[in-house]
């Protein structure tokens, strides 16, 4: 209500009751104020009411809800359904006009806003939480697949002649989809074993460059976070390699945007090296549902031309749930989520590493993975038994867990990955792979140590049955053998007497 409203109230109720009234209306008011002047993410979480507050006065801002508006074309935000237009607060027309992602719809200035906000306050919290020279970002309505994809497509415009997009190999069907769908041919570059952790063969990498041309290369697609025991790939060195040779390079920081350590290789790759973009999920790192990313980058104009490369109008969903999910933390919340997270990753490591010691298992020592742990299983198993395991934990309402045998083989757009899960060729342990990603909290911590623990015990009892199945009927086999090795002496004896 604006003044002259308040002042009407006042003939309804006592004048006293009004002013307090405006007091609250005032202090929400200035926080939507402050929002529109700084374009920063506030530092403390703002309450709920706050939120519908703001994006109600947006959606008022929109054609589709004008009380005058008469719609004659054939996009009008029209919503036939209730229930679907309060679970996107109205919000009806989407974002972009003609292809950009970033420009300002005439229909729908509310929305324009709202999508310009989230932007300013996303790279907000990545400066603040540890990219402080990201100059520019974007939050995308599509996955981190999608994502990688748009970006490489976007490479072309500067570098048209260039065939191939070199990939330290990470076992992960999205990521190795981008450089296929975006019409690349992509350079597997095998990791090397440092210890028992997985890490970036730049050597190899170098050894590629010269050999196919640096001009006939895209980019160099790196990972950050990622599946134990792969660490996260070289960045720094990799960064200065495609500095040096004039390659672009573009990371997948999947989920690594809750991780400072990942960050800190992000911020070092630039300043040492070279990165034109990075890509995060919406959804592991905000805790949203699937269907968003963000591409942030340290040129401003590659970031803008990623967004003039996505085609015609994209829905504005996953940037409303990131927006409101980002005035709830702040920045502030999320800093205390990232804490929250290191805290969980070492207990986890070491509730696994007692699990392990009780059975005569151990941890794999990967020290660059800030997430994920891997927790060794018996060697000598079959595939079968050990994806029995993965099974098992499912049923018993985990989700998450990875079995690794490191004896699959798949085949992707042509290419045969042996190994595959493992993010090599020849892992020399079958493995089990748990994640404490942001969110997570002790209590699941507790739930899966215990149900894995019982599962393990399982697994291990029946394995051992099974051990001692196979020793019987080899014990039986040979005997049998034995047997007729017998009577076929015991027969030729008998043919010798009667030919006396």
């Amino acid at each position: 209500m604006d003044a002259c409203a308040l002042k009407s109230a006042e003939r309804l109720v006592p004048p006293s009751y009004v002013s307090q009234g405006q007091e609250a209306l005032g202090a929400r008011q200035a926080k939507i104020r402050l929002l529109l002047e700084q374009r920063k993410c506030p530092k403390q979480g703002w309450d709920d009411l706050t939120i519908e507050l703001i994006l109600n006065d947006l959606a008022a801002m929109d054609s589709n809800n004008f009380s005058h508006n008469c719609g004659v074309g054939e996009r009008e935000g029209r919503v036939y359904s209730d229930l679907v237009a309060k679970r996107h607060f109205r919000l009806a027309h989407g974002l972009g006009r003609s292809g950009d992602l970033a420009e300002t719809q005439p229909k729908a200035a509310g929305s324009s806003i709202l999508y310009k906000l989230t932007n300013a306050m996303m790279l907000d919290l990545i400066r603040q939480i540890g990219v402080q020279k990201t100059a520019a970002c974007l939050v995308i309505p599509m996955a981190t697949g999608m994502t990688l994809t748009l970006c490489l497509l976007t490479l072309r415009h500067s570098r048209p002649q260039a065939k191939f997009v070199l990939w330290p190999r990470i076992d992960q069907k999205s990521c190795f989809k981008s450089i296929t769908t975006a019409g690349y041919s992509p350079e597997i570059i095998e990791n090397i074993l440092e210890g028992e952790e997985l890490r970036s063969d730049v050597e190899e990498m170098e050894r590629r460059v010269k050999h196919l041309g640096a001009d006939n290369i895209a980019a160099v697609l790196t990972t950050t976070s990622c599946f134990a025991p792969r660490g996260i790939d070289k960045l720094e060195e990799i960064g200065q390699l495609c500095a040096k040779y004039n390659i672009p390079h573009i990371i997948n920081n999947a989920y690594g945007l809750q991780s400072s350590k990942c960050l800190h290789h992000i911020q070092q790759a630039s300043r040492l090296g070279r990165v034109d973009a990075f890509v995060q999920s919406t959804d592991k790192n905000l805790m949203v549902p699937v269907g968003g990313s963000v591409v942030a980058g340290f040129d401003a104009a590659f970031v803008a031309e990623i967004g003039k490369t996505y085609p015609g109008r994209a829905s504005s969903s996953p940037i409303l749930d990131a927006f409101i999910t980002l005035l709830s933390l702040g920045t502030e919340g999320y800093a205390k989520l990232m804490v929250e997270q290191k805290t969980l990753k070492a207990e986890l490591t070491e509730s696994l590493r007692r699990i392990a010691e009780k059975h005569g298992l151990r941890i794999i020592e990967a020290r660059s993975n800030p997430i994920s742990v891997a927790l060794t299983l018996p060697l000598g198993c079959e595939g079968n038994e050990l994806t029995q395991l993965g099974s098992m934990l499912f049923r018993r309402g985990v989700s998450g867990t990875r079995v690794v045998t490191a004896m699959d083989v798949k085949t992707i757009a042509g290419h045969k990955f042996v190994g595959w899960g493992s993010h090599t060729t020849s892992y020399p342990h079958p493995y089990l792979t748990a994640a404490a990603a942001i969110g997570m909290s002790k209590h699941d911590i507790n739930l899966f140590t215990e149900r894995l623990e019982k599962c393990l015990i399982k697994f291990l009892k029946q394995r051992a049955n099974n051990l001692g199945k196979k020793v019987e009927e080899k014990q039986e086999e040979m005997k049998m053998q034995e047997d007729y090795a017998s009577q076929e002496k015991t027969a030729k004896k008998q043919e010798g007497s009667l030919d006396e």
